[in-house]
């Protein structure tokens, strides 16, 4: 302060000067840096080695625990997973689509099938070329199987069981569960290549329904129901048949002979991060399948399945028998005019999405 006081008129200000290029330059440099953060926490930024950033994951019920304590960990261990964070939302399909079109926040979404992604698609939310990649768009695969007690006590080896026994079944609700609509285009697929007619199939669609203990709302509940000692078979994914022995439950499962591939859909959002979509590439790489198959998920890198682990079935299909998930949704699953609506309300069951 004394010498400031000292200081003549000139001095005074050429250090008034001085100070404000100071704080100028402090200033710029502070903008940067708010710059630079404001980009790393939207995942901003070309560089391979991350950057960091927030990436809102919204997919259905099953594969929760596979990205939360497998893929998420371990993307953020590599250097384009460095410093990004997760936001999850797992819930069953059709309901987690219509909430992202609802507005729920999403940068990485994961449906059962492909229908629930059309759904964001039509909406502006999701690129109509998201399945134009190596892998189609699909995530991993997986098969209908039936899931029974332990040692199978009721015998059950096909559909045709299901049908022709008496037994009562876990499956969930179609009209909020993608896992539903594989199972049941897997009951009657199974039929058609037993030359059975459409008509035919579809009885046998109604046959099996009206067996039903419970139809729970997401493949994952519909799990957790037979664990709890619902029914005497459950329809379900074959991960979910893994993940269910690894976890301790006393359960078997069958893979019949005919039965549907299921291929589940994966894209990031049209204002995604990009630490999104460099996760979507790391769900793609071989480390990624690998963590997948660990968690009774089949590849979608043909190299990586074991057939030890994961067998062909003998008379193995997909949704394109039956002209695919837009006309299937269309024929069977609309809320109103689907043939497999108009099954649950004689049975009594919600349609409502």
């Amino acid at each position: 302060m004394h010498n400031m006081r000292k200081e003549g008129p000139s001095a005074s200000r050429r250090s008034i000067v001085a100070r404000f290029g100071a704080a100028a330059v402090l200033l710029t440099a502070l903008l940067a840096t708010i710059g630079c953060g404001n980009s790393s926490d939207n995942g901003g930024g070309g560089s391979s080695s991350g950057g960091g950033g927030k990436i809102d994951v919204v997919g259905y019920s099953t594969p929760e625990t596979v990205y939360t304590d497998s893929l998420q960990p371990t993307f953020q261990k590599t250097p384009a997973g460095k410093g990004v964070s997760f936001s999850d939302s797992f819930g069953a399909s059709g309901d987690q689509s219509r909430a992202v079109v609802a507005g729920q926040s999403a940068s990485l979404v994961h449906f059962s099938q492909a229908g629930d992604m059309s759904k964001l698609v039509d909406a502006g939310i999701v690129d109509s070329n998201w399945d134009q990649n190596k892998y189609k768009g699909i995530a991993e695969d997986s098969v209908v199987v039936l899931v029974v007690r332990k040692g199978n006590p009721k015998g059950i080896k096909s559909f045709d069981d299901l049908i022709n026994k008496d037994v009562s079944v876990v499956t969930p609700n179609p009209f909020s569960s993608g896992s539903a609509r594989w199972n049941i285009m897997a009951i009657y697929g199974s039929q058609l290549a037993e030359g059975k007619s459409p008509t035919q199939a579809l009885d046998a669609v109604k046959t099996v329904l009206s067996k039903a203990k419970a139809q729970p709302g997401s493949g994952a509940d519909a799990l957790t129901a037979f664990t709890q000692g619902q029914g005497d078979v459950l329809l379900s994914y074959e991960n979910e048949a893994i993940k269910a022995q690894q976890a301790g439950e006393d359960v078997d499962y069958v893979i019949p002979d005919d039965t549907i591939l299921i291929q589940t859909p994966i894209a990031v959002t049209k204002d995604a991060p990009a630490a999104a979509q460099k996760f979507l590439d790391f769900i793609w790489s071989d480390a990624g399948q690998r963590l997948w198959a660990d968690n009774g998920y089949r590849p979608v890198n043909p190299k990586l399945v074991d057939p030890q682990k994961f067998p062909t079935p003998k008379g193995l299909y997909t949704i394109e028998k039956f002209g695919g998930w837009d006309k299937v949704n269309t024929d069977f699953f609309d809320e109103t005019t689907g043939k497999v609506a108009k099954i649950e309300a004689d049975l009594g069951v919600s349609t409502a999405g």
